[in-house]
């Protein structure tokens, strides 16, 4: 049998006919039958959502995930890989919305709940050929015949098996808080949804700082007299304002209470408002005036200002006072829409108050702030709110993100409590212009219409344009704002400690990952908002009396189905539903399943009853998607397997994005942590962002986005994965250039598919199948023996890199090894070996030994290079036998053998390989060709270790490089002069303060001295202030070209080549030149190699 030849590397046709081939061979079922009674290796694999397209970020991700898949497969390992379909939340909804063309207001109106819900579930799936294709094609082996898929009722019912264990722990609760929430998707939105990386943006925003006018009286009679008890301004009476800034003028509306910090520094302020120069009296922080005064105005006299001027003065009233004694204070209503009732309007402390910027006092408006809400609480401030049309107390801002109608309010509220004339104008109006669908970011703004009408008031000190970091919802875009909500809460909080402990046990990599972004998220944990108030999703299962006082959760089907009954019972329905449908409970087929829905708005019309015999409704929220993936270690099994060890085992490995750090990296901790007090994985890999090439982020509106599907189909799989795995450590981001792909095309998968020709053609001729005993390791010859080691030392390596889950290392290392090592050194030098002649001791030696490298890359590369690295090694094994396995990714990975490593000897051929590069290197400079003799070299030496190690490889250098001999020399007879320069970068690092001293100093150096510090490890160099200690990264050595030389000079190592060339050389010359050109005339006629030419000259 023959090794198969091929014309020419085609990486895209080794694509199809592997993928033909495991397909037909139906070789990743087969590798899991195989390995049934191993050890098992637990993979846990993401879901992505099929309602979008894959993109080239994706084909790092599943590249990740399947090198260690396929590593611990290769290292006996059972290796499981199941597939999952993310298929809830706001992704599909806003879909369908657009393509309907609808808001979420239109649903239950245009079309009903039920229609919707079909839409989503058909929608959801929309892509799935396309992933299952981008799948197959990068090689990614994982069972997309059997995915678990969150919309799945059995899916859906473990989800309430585990919100029925938090909840009986008492860790989940409902609860009315200000949260984030997104008006463009109307629903709240977790902490930990937005701060997924991109979520914070930098806007420009109009910002005011206003005047909050104080309620003269017994309290704040102080603030208008000076130390003496005199009036402050020519004894005229001048009013005294609060100055506040906000970065969101559209809450003032809300604002009841100003809140100090009450350990500042404050003062009173004289001056003038800048739009109305009116005098005022100013509280603010002392530390800010700068901020807001001009320092040098200070100096001006009040007396002789006029309105116009461009420095307005100001005065700094008696000492400074802590905040606390501003506390009490009343001031008026800024913006009087609305009467809130008592006890607003007045100034409390704070902790959170700080001098960082603004004005030290925070404008409260505690319907729409966390800090807000709480401060506003522990002081009895109430909130600013309106009664609906229903007679529900609304903040002043609707769901939609606009103040409120005023015919969508209480009739009787609105004459009571609305100042009609003054709230008509804003009446309707969308906070943000992003909600307005007829508004662009060029049109006035609400904040810019408020600023106007404040200034127009003389209510505003400044008005100003702010860049600042806003929050933005992670699947619209648009802003979001901090909301009151009633919602359900998972009590992390509870846990926080455990999962910190926790957190310490993880394999991290990169470990700056946990330690840091997942660290600090966790040490800044708060509760997690379950409740998503939308359609399309896993229902929460709790059922609740109207009055509040009674609830239940429901934890299983079969539980529900009970429950149902009791309901039919207590007469509150006529019949159980999924009775009525032929549900069994405790079948946990598919088929039973697939009888009911467990979505809305079927559950939604369940009645339970109570224990006190009430209808029990389930609340209509729907829960946080991200808990639908974070239960997928046990909800990929489902409660059938609840007894089971597979019922929320731990995986060994888990691998995403950097984004889901905060995501479902976050959310399986969590839940693991809450259910089964252990880690829900023990090794995560993040990788980075893939961004183009220049850096910026990919888009399809910037025209920079790469189609992985036309990039497999011009370069295959292959070079794609091994270049986004090598070209930069997976958790860095990677600036993707297509033409590092065709690079590693080329210069890698290029050069091993011409060694493996160049094997397959003498092997052939020579009928070589490797069947012969092998040549003992003692009885090869050197250069066998070097390639060897390194073969084996490349196995260590290697494999200790996989272990790290190094995948970049591990590649790098390959491709050195076959590009520096094996073909540009081992087969070049040993062409000769393996032509013509009869099968001898040494030839068998270079077969052999070529073999096992080819055979062993095959092998080591596999989980990087799927493809071709299966194309390889069944083209040597179905030729030798060798393994009984049919494909590579069954075969075990190799054990390094010890014994076969020889350091001394690898560093002897580095030696060479390092002094043939220094060589060709000056050829090149002056443009001498290879073919052309030289006459010698000039080695200097500086120790004993370089001529025994040089004379060893002395006549393979001399071979390569095609000069006549080499000469040792003393390295102080002065024949090769050299310099030392400073490595400014890391002496820079080091020795700061010094660099002067250093830089003076170097160019003191003798040659005696330069030899000393080439030769030695460390120097010390004494310097006026002190001695400093420099090594070798410290410093660069030049050499100067003497006349008729060229010397090179790299790290000990000094050559000079002798570039004269002499008659005789020449003619050398050009009877190599002559050889050349006939072996090029037989490439151009296509001879075979044994074909035998008679040349005429």
């Amino acid at each position: 049998m023959r090794f198969a030849e091929y014309k020419s590397l085609d990486l895209v046709n080794i694509n199809k006919s592997i993928l033909n081939k495991w397909n037909r061979e139906d070789s990743f079922a087969k590798t899991l039958k195989e390995r049934a009674e191993a050890e098992k290796f637990i993979f846990f694999e993401g879901p992505p959502s099929a309602n979008g397209m894959p993109g080239i970020h994706h084909v790092m991700a599943r590249s990740i995930k399947d090198v260690f898949c396929r590593y611990k497969t290769q290292k006996g390992y059972l290796v499981e890989r199941k597939a999952g379909w993310d298929t809830h939340g706001l992704p599909v909804e806003l879909g369908v919305e657009k393509m309907l063309g609808i808001t979420k207001e239109d649903i239950g109106k245009s079309i009903s709940v039920e229609e919707y819900n079909a839409i989503c579930r058909k929608e959801v799936m929309k892509y799935t050929k396309e992933w299952e294709s981008l799948t197959e094609q990068i090689g990614y082996w994982v069972d997309m015949k059997n995915p678990y898929i969150t919309y799945d009722n059995r899916y859906i019912e473990t989800l309430w098996y585990l919100l029925g264990d938090i909840y009986r722990k008492g860790l989940l609760y409902k609860g009315y808080s200000i949260q984030p929430y997104s008006p463009a998707a109307g629903t709240g939105l977790s902490t930990h949804e937005l701060n997924q990386p991109g979520c914070y943006r930098d806007v420009k925003d109009t910002t005011c700082v206003v005047q909050f006018k104080i309620v003269r009286g017994e309290y704040s009679e102080w603030i208008y007299r000076d130390d003496n008890g005199e009036s402050i301004y020519k004894d005229e009476p001048v009013d005294a304002y609060f100055l506040a800034w906000t970065t969101t003028p559209w809450t003032l509306p809300s604002n009841t209470a100003l809140c100090v910090g009450p350990a500042i520094a404050y003062v009173r302020v004289i001056s003038f408002n800048p739009y109305s120069c009116r005098p005022a009296i100013y509280i603010l922080a002392k530390e800010l005036i700068s901020a807001h005064f001009n320092p040098e105005a200070e100096k001006l006299s009040l007396d002789n200002y006029n309105p116009g001027d461009k420095s307005i003065p100001y005065n700094i009233i008696g000492d400074t006072f802590k905040g606390d004694k501003l506390c009490g204070i009343r001031y008026e209503q800024l913006i009087p829409w609305v009467n809130p009732g008592e006890n607003a309007f007045r100034v409390i402390a704070g902790d959170f108050v700080t001098t960082s910027d603004g004005t030290g006092i925070v404008h409260i408006a505690p319907t729409f702030g966390a800090d807000d809400d709480k401060v506003a609480k522990a002081n009895g401030i109430p909130p600013l709110t309106v009664v609906d049309k229903d007679g529900f107390k609304q903040a002043m801002v609707d769901r939609n993100g606009k103040f409120y109608k005023i015919e969508d309010l209480d009739p009787s509220f609105v004459s009571q409590k609305v100042d009609v004339e003054l709230y008509r104008e804003f009446a309707g109006r969308f906070v943000k212009n992003a909600y307005d669908p007829t508004l662009s970011e060029n049109d006035s703004t609400l904040d810019i219409e408020l600023a106007v009408m404040l200034k127009q008031q003389g209510k505003v000190f400044k008005i100003e344009k702010h860049v600042h970091s806003y929050p933005h919802c992670w699947r619209t875009d648009k802003p979001v704002i901090y909301y009151p909500l009633d919602s359900w809460f998972i009590k992390t909080t509870s846990v926080q400690e455990r999962m910190i402990e926790l957190n310490k046990t993880i394999n991290w990599k990169p470990e700056a990952t946990g330690s840091g972004r997942f660290g600090k998220w966790l040490e800044n944990l708060q509760d997690w908002n379950l409740s998503r108030s939308r359609y399309w999703g896993t229902p929460l299962p709790v059922w609740r009396t109207e009055d509040g006082r009674e609830e239940r959760i429901i934890s299983s089907v079969k539980e529900l189905y009970e429950a149902l009954e009791e309901s039919v019972k207590a007469g509150f329905i006529t019949s159980n539903p999924l009775k009525d449908k032929g549900f069994i409970p405790g079948d946990f087929s598919k088929e039973n399943y697939d009888k009911i829905d467990l979505h809305r708005p079927y559950v939604d019309e369940f009645i339970l009853v109570s224990p006190k015999g009430q209808k029990m409704k389930r609340e209509s929220d729907l829960i946080d998607v991200w808990f639908d993936s974070g239960a997928m270690p046990y909800a990929q099994v489902g409660l059938e397997k609840l007894d089971t060890e597979e019922f929320g085992q731990t995986a060994d490995f888990i691998a995403e994005g950097v984004d889901q750090t905060r995501g479902w990296f976050f959310t399986l901790h969590a839940i693991s942590t809450m259910v089964s007090d252990k880690v829900a994985f023990k090794t995560v890999v993040s990788n980075g962002l893939v961004l183009d090439k220049d850096g910026n982020k990919m888009s399809k509106r910037l025209g920079n986005a790469v189609d992985p599907f036309q990039t497999l189909n011009e370069y295959g799989a292959d070079a794609l994965r091994w270049y986004m795995l090598t070209n930069s450590q997976p958790w860095d981001n990677l600036k993707f250039d297509i033409n590092g792909v065709d690079e590693v095309r080329r210069k890698f998968f290029g050069t091993l598919f011409n060694t493996y020709s160049f094997f397959a053609l003498y092997a052939n001729i020579d009928d070589f199948t490797n069947s012969e005993p092998q040549v003992a390791f003692a009885e090869r010859p050197e250069i066998d023996r070097w390639i060897i080691s390194l073969l084996n030392t490349l196995i260590k390596d290697v494999i200790c890199s996989y272990e790290n889950w190094d995948v970049t290392s591990a590649g790098r290392m390959i491709q050195d090894f076959v590009v520096d090592n094996l073909s540009n050194w081992y087969v070049r030098l040993n062409r000769k070996r393996f032509w013509g002649g009869e099968m001898n001791i040494d030839k068998l030696s270079a077969y052999q030994t070529l073999y096992s490298c080819l055979e062993t890359v095959a092998i080591l590369s596999a989980p990087i290079a799927p493809f071709f690295m299966e194309q390889l090694f069944c083209d040597l094994n179905e030729v030798t036998g060798r393994h009984k396995e049919s494909t590579v990714h069954s075969v075990l990975m190799p054990e390094s053998d010890l014994s076969a490593i020889d350091k001394a000897l690898e560093d002897r051929m580095q030696l060479a390989q390092r002094a043939s590069s220094m060589i060709l290197g000056l050829r090149r400079k002056v443009n001498i060709k290879v073919r052309q003799p030289l006459a010698k070299i000039l080695v200097p030496i500086i120790d004993d270790t370089i001529k025994e190690q040089f004379e060893k490889v002395k006549t393979l250098i001399l071979n390569e490089v095609n000069v006549k001999d080499v000469e040792y020399i003393d390295d102080t007879t002065g024949i090769i002069i050299k310099k030392v320069k400073p490595n400014f970068k890391t002496l820079g690092k080091k020795y700061g303060k010094q660099m002067k001293e250093i830089s003076a100093e170097f160019t003191n150096f003798t040659q005696e001295q330069i030899t000393v510090l080439e030769s030695s490890e460390e120097y010390k160099m004494e310097l006026p202030s002190g001695s400093i200690v420099l090594n070798q990264e410290d410093i660069e050595i030049l050499s100067e070209d003497m006349p008729g030389w060229l010397v090179a000079v790299d790290g000990k190592l000094t050559i000079a080549l002798d570039i004269t060339v002499t008659e005789e050389l020449r003619r050398e010359g050009v009877a190599r030149e002559l050889v050349n050109r006939i072996q090029n005339l037989r490439k151009e006629n296509k001879f075979e190699v044994t074909d035998k030419v008679i040349v005429f000259i």
